[in-house]
């Protein structure tokens, strides 16, 4: 018989006793940076309850379960609560699975070598930005893995989004309405390019004073074809982004104002620009950060939620709503400490969001969960990452000399309307255009990092 040495209720105690204290290291049985530096694995840090979900509902659900509208209750203080909303009253299957043991398999690898080069490096300046302790601009990886607060644990998502210093995208959404009908489907290709906080501590070609060039451009269904957007960010985080909008009816590039990051990109589609990584906007432009509480979750972050060698295109299958179409099939797990962290768009007078939460896990500082509430305080929307080592039993996705790390799909729900707009990273959509994390392959500025670029790619 084995004798536990800590009761059922010994993380929620632990989790609200850091969080009252405001205490910033992660772990809690023994420090969770020093074992990720030693290679441990999660059974030296957290107890058993939070690393296995059979000990934390006692019995009621396993690896391997399924679950339903039948048993959703036994999991639902794990689930934001959107996410137990759809399981609960949209027929929304959620399939458990064993938790990831080694944070590695968290992380694109150069991402995760430069967290721990440069950890204990970052600083908040006097303006709130993060720098080196020499002034610079952040030199690489996760600036703040034991935030202390809720601004550092925004910075840990901001400063780079897709955790490569380039990402492309090939996107394909479908588009579902209330009646779970599909009302539109879309291709597109999301490009990302940090200048600053790169893996490797170099600036790109100099440009000092920016974060990031990042574009989005549709290539489908025609009558949608060529419409893009251009946002140049700044590296100072009080200062709104260049936003350049190419609309193929007008056949020209306009400049957008700063609250069309509110509005859906293209009709019928939920996805804004302010959704991006939970972080779709400069920090500073939202405020009142702070970190309400600690706890675990339920989180889409492992390797059976990649479908490459599964579907030619990486397609993943889907289920429930109405239609029997509404979501993706998805494969959750324990995710045993989180940071829950609110803000408010200080910067947007005309915001029709009132704040966010975010559900961080703490080993990668990434997020698993994301909702929005409008003005009166209700929630909006929920924008649900599912990430995965791209490497299963059919094929393996190389970043490099490593298996690549990133999203394979999202739901982006928009609970008011009842409108759920899901998305995959393809292999290649309409066009052409592959997902891949090399940004040395073309001139991937030129091509689609410009205004020059967004008039040629609607042309």
């Amino acid at each position: 018989m084995r004798i536990r040495k800590y009761d059922h209720n010994f993380s929620r105690r632990a989790f609200l006793e850091k969080t009252a204290l405001g205490v910033a290291g992660a772990g809690l049985l023994s420090p969770l940076w020093s074992s990720i530096a030693r290679g441990a694995d999660m059974s030296k840090v957290y107890p058993d309850e939070l690393t296995s979900i059979e000990m934390y509902t006692k019995g009621k659900i396993k690896a391997g379960d399924i679950i339903t509208a039948n048993n959703v209750e036994h999991v639902k203080e794990l689930l934001d609560p959107v996410a137990y909303h759809q399981v609960k009253t949209m027929g929304r299957r959620i399939h458990i699975v064993e938790p990831v043991k080694d944070v590695s398999s968290l992380y694109p690898a150069e991402f995760l070598e430069a967290t721990l080069r440069n950890k204990g490096k970052a600083v908040l300046g006097k303006d709130n930005n993060v720098y080196t302790a020499d002034g610079k601009p952040w030199v690489g990886g996760v600036p703040f893995p034991e935030p202390k607060n809720g601004i550092e644990a925004a910075y840990n998502l901001t400063l780079s989004w897709g955790r490569h210093d380039y990402s492309q995208y090939a996107v394909r959404d479908w588009d579902i309405d209330p009646d779970g009908d599909l009302s539109y489907q879309y291709d597109f290709v999301w490009c990302e390019l940090n200048t600053t906080a790169r893996t490797n501590g170099d600036i790109w070609k100099g440009k000092d004073d920016l974060l990031r060039y990042q574009s989005v451009f549709f290539t489908a269904p025609n009558d949608s074809a060529g419409t893009s957007f251009l946002s140049i960010w700044d590296y100072d985080q009080s200062k709104f982004p260049d936003l350049h909008g190419y609309i193929p009816a007008f056949r020209r590039v306009r400049q957008f104002p700063t609250n069309q990051r509110f509005e859906p990109l293209v009709p019928g589609i939920t996805l804004f620009l302010s959704d991006a990584w939970a972080a779709g906007d400069p920090l500073l432009t939202w405020g009142n950060y702070k970190i309400i509480g600690r706890q675990p979750m339920l989180g889409v972050i492992g390797p059976r939620n990649f479908h490459g060698g599964y579907h030619d295109n990486w397609e993943k299958p889907v289920h429930g709503g109405p239609k029997d179409q509404t979501f993706f099939d998805t494969y959750m797990e324990m995710v045993p400490e989180c940071l829950v962290v609110e803000a408010e768009p200080v910067g947007y007078p005309r915001s029709p969001v009132g704040k966010k939460r975010i559900w961080i896990d703490v080993r990668n500082q990434m997020y698993v969960a994301y909702n929005t509430y409008d003005r009166r305080g209700e929630i909006w929307k929920s924008f649900e990452p599912h990430y995965a080592l791209q490497s299963n039993d059919k094929m393996t996705r190389k970043d490099g000399a490593h298996p690549a790390w990133s999203w394979s799909s999202v739901h982006s729900h928009d609970l008011q309307s009842n409108r759920m707009s899901r998305f995959v990273q393809a292999k290649s959509v309409v066009g052409g255009y592959q997902s891949h994390y090399d940004g040395t392959k073309e001139d991937v500025y030129n091509k689609y990092l410009t205004v020059q670029a967004m008039q040629r790619l609607g042309g």
